[in-house]
């Protein structure tokens, strides 16, 4: 079952980033749950045509989708889809966006796929199977010391969250090697998982953005 839900999972993260590459002359914002955190259509979009997509070929699994899509599942598989980690990067035109779908069941994630079409990006992953970037396997960098890591970091929504980063991250650069913003959780995880860099930290992340790295660390 593993493969098969990869292959799907994989065409249907290719079709959404063609639509996604495809942008819009004007954007239309929805704030969530604050000005800085929102929702453009093609978020809508995306999701829309992934829920569609992966319904047409198993009507019977769950959705679990950062922008609402709700389904509980008959066939004991759920989909967990983020149709773009990096809004804000989308929004700018700037690289590393992503689209973001996995499958669970009971016993925890079962694939995961991670598509950054601007970087020809593309992580896969399957349980007990490891991960691949663009079909080669990866595997992580061997334990560095602290002041020669490269970590990356993202930033909450939440304000007392980012204040409380901001100082985190004061005590931390002096410390490390150097430290990376790059937009989108799912590809610094995946750049973790496949040693492009040491280490990652957020506060407040969501199911739907560690698809592949809870495959990958799992096995």
């Amino acid at each position: 079952m593993g493969t098969e839900l990869l292959k799907l999972a994989e065409s249907v993260a290719r079709a959404t980033g063609t639509l996604l590459m495809n942008r819009p002359e004007s954007f239309t914002l929805t704030e969530k749950s604050s000005a800085v955190d929102f929702a453009t259509q093609m978020d809508q979009q995306a999701e829309e045509m992934i829920v569609k997509l992966l319904l047409q070929a198993r009507p019977d699994d769950g959705i679990i989708g950062e922008e609402g899509a709700a389904r509980e599942s008959k066939s004991g598989i759920t989909w967990v889809i983020d149709p773009i980690d990096g809004t804000v990067n989308y929004l700018y035109n700037l690289p590393g966006w992503n689209v973001s779908i996995a499958a669970k069941d009971n016993d925890g994630v079962v694939v995961g796929v991670v598509y950054a079409p601007t970087i020809n990006g593309f992580w896969s992953a399957i349980r007990s199977q490891g991960a691949t970037y663009n079909g080669k396997k990866i595997k992580c960098n061997d334990p560095v010391t602290l002041d020669r890591a490269l970590i990356s970091t993202g930033f909450a929504y939440d304000l007392d969250l980012r204040r409380n980063q901001g100082k985190t991250i004061a005590n931390l650069l002096p410390l490390i090697r150097d430290l990376r913003r790059n937009g989108a959780a799912a590809v610094d995880l995946c750049y973790v998982a496949m040693g492009a860099i040491d280490g990652y930290f957020e506060s407040s992340l969501k199911e739907w953005d560690l698809v592949l790295i809870d495959i990958r660390f799992s096995d």
